[in-house]
């Protein structure tokens, strides 16, 4: 355990587009931010995605999970070397090949006692577990962090944070309540599909790894009824706290088989879209605002169809002051100090655990 002084610490996120691994400093005790530090990002390679790919769904000892693991291991290690200077603690998210909280278990790939021995400081991992362990849906973990983001930015009415990864996840902070795990001070959850449906298809259709800008789907036309029929799914008929496997809602990609790339482009981006939509119609209240993170963001027409689809002013996490490519990695840094001093970092508001807890496991150098 530390104490309540403000550490440097270097968090980590390698999410569920399986791009690359996000690394970002910062200072903080796990309550306040007191400053933002350096970022680095490193992708990954064909071969490695390739490697993720064949272990998704898997579980510890099944086929290719430890060589996925030893490749997660490898490549944290190379973009958190250049950065562990002046850092006292480490926060290591991992990989999620698997989640089922239905079945109390969750897996992430990737080992923080590596990463201590080869980094020199204590190593936070293991996150999502405990949660689980207790009922809850070990997911989204960001909202504690989103909480302080709001005091930070200096919000006095409801926002959402949307991020919009592979799987979109939103958290709505009331940032006049005392402490994140207060009753009604967050609801999060996962929204439904990202961007991970959208990147498949760019690479199934075109070898390329995302819908650059969103020119495809700006250049098409949605087919409405693939929409609908994702939304009267059974995700969309439970109430939050929720969340949701990279490919839990099935096969999207080929839902849209029938239509051409910019038209199955378009498509995807509005179910993604209408499933953020359908998200803020369960928050508490309307929200102020809504500030996006996550890859997301730079899509245009996704941008575009998500200000459609809610009733409150949409913009990029920059123009708050934040970084929409860490927030994640930050986020599990600020985590990983909450962990150290023995703070929740989940509570029923945003996972539906039975009540507020402190999850993660401690690798000592």
């Amino acid at each position: 355990m530390i104490g309540a002084d403000p550490v440097t610490v270097l968090g980590t996120m390698s999410g569920t587009s399986m791009d690359g691994v996000d690394a970002a400093v910062l200072v903080t005790d796990g309550e306040r931010i007191l400053r933002f530090g350096a970022s680095a990002y490193r992708p990954y390679g064909e071969d490695e995605r390739a490697a993720l790919r064949a272990a998704l769904g898997r579980w510890p000892g099944e086929a290719g999970v430890d060589a996925a693991a030893a490749m997660v291991e490898r490549a944290h290690l190379e973009v958190m070397g250049g950065l562990i200077e002046g850092v006292t603690l480490a926060g290591f998210h991992g990989q999620t090949l698997a989640h089922d909280p239905d079945g109390a278990r969750t897996h992430q790939a990737g080992s923080g006692d590596a990463l201590a021995r080869a980094l020199g400081v204590p190593v936070v991992w293991d996150f999502r577990t405990a949660d689980v362990a207790l009922g809850g849906q070990g997911a989204p973990l960001a909202p504690f962090y989103h909480f302080a983001l709001a005091r930070h930015i200096g919000g006095d009415a409801p926002v959402v944070f949307l991020n919009l990864g592979g799987v979109g996840n939103l958290t709505w902070v009331d940032p006049a309540a005392a402490r994140p795990e207060d009753p009604g001070a967050l609801l999060a959850f996962d929204t439904g599909p990202g961007c991970a449906p959208l990147d498949d298809l760019l690479r199934a259709r075109r070898g390329q790894p995302r819908d650059e800008g969103g020119a495809l789907a700006a250049a098409g036309t949605p087919d409405l009824e693939v929409v609908r029929a994702m939304l009267a799914g059974r995700y969309f008929l439970k109430l939050p706290p929720k969340s949701l496997d990279r490919d839990g809602l099935g096969d999207l990609v080929g839902a849209v088989a029938h239509l051409d790339d910019a038209d199955a482009a378009a498509t995807l981006a509005a179910c993604a879209a209408a499933a953020v939509g359908e998200a803020v119609s369960l928050c508490p209240r309307p929200p102020a605002r809504m500030l996006v993170a996550g890859g997301g963001r730079h899509n245009r027409a996704l941008m575009a169809m998500i200000a459609a689809a809610v009733d409150c002013p949409v913009a990029p996490v920059e123009d708050a002051g934040l970084d929409g490519d860490m927030l994640e990695a930050q986020a599990f840094g600020f985590l990983a100090v909450r962990v150290a001093r023995g703070l929740p970092t989940s509570c029923p508001g945003t996972t539906g655990v039975a009540a507020a807890v402190g999850g993660g496991q401690i690798s000592r150098p």
